[in-house]
């Protein structure tokens, strides 16, 4: 009988709006991880049809549909991130799916390294899956002048989403690797494959059961 394949090794890639996720995220796809974009998942698991459409539209009303029955997720942006409760609420309807969908998503990979990027990563309990836990951070009026450019939102919009999260510091205290995103994407590719080397390198000189059985949040040096 051939034993059951051990656990991918779990990056945790966080951090606050606009810090640059994604980039890291596919600077560690092209060095052969398989990535899990959590934003996408939310996305899908949100589709007309599913219970979590059925819930956002009854909590939020008719108005954060669009014609063709999908979430509207700028206006529905507009209406959570200027109501702390209402950003909760929406939370608590979206995350239990996505976190499900992540787990099937994980048990039917074939890659030896997967990485979660979430920007809810450590309040929603993944961290704790992970065997090491990434942050991203950079200025905050970096962060502003980002969203303004990418998500077509005014600077006053982009300040209100950039203030309605916990400050970059609490995120980067319960981090392994900080990636520091304010500099040149050079800068930054710099910082990931050095994190990478020293992470795929200790798990190589692990024991197969302990990568395959319990996260190793310490993997790396703070």
């Amino acid at each position: 009988m051939t034993p059951p394949r051990a656990r991918p090794l779990l990056i945790g890639l966080t951090g606050n709006i606009a810090t640059g996720k994604s980039t890291v995220a596919d600077m560690l796809a092209d060095l052969g991880a398989m990535t899990i974009d959590a934003d996408k998942v939310a996305h899908q698991v949100m589709r007309p049809g599913t219970p979590v459409h059925a819930d956002v539209v009854e909590a939020f009303g008719p108005q954060v549909v669009t014609p063709d029955g999908d979430i509207d997720r700028k206006r529905l942006g507009r209406l959570v991130f200027a109501d702390r409760e209402a950003l909760a609420r929406l939370e608590a309807i979206v995350h239990p799916a996505t976190l499900e969908a992540i787990d099937r998503r994980i048990a039917a990979c074939a890659t030896d390294v997967v990485v979660i990027e979430a920007i809810k990563l450590i309040e929603s309990g993944l961290a704790d899956k992970c065997h090491s836990v990434w942050v991203t951070t950079c200025r905050r009026e970096q962060q502003i002048a980002r969203l303004v450019q990418h998500r077509d939102i005014s600077r006053d919009e982009a300040r209100q989403r950039v203030e309605a999260q916990r400050p970059q510091e609490e995120r980067a205290a319960r981090a392994d690797v900080v990636i520091d995103n304010s500099g040149s994407l050079a800068a930054t590719q710099e910082q990931v494959v050095a994190a990478w080397r020293r992470l795929t390198e200790d798990a190589a000189l692990a024991s197969e059961p302990a990568l395959g059985n319990e996260p190793r949040s310490g993997i790396i040096d703070r």
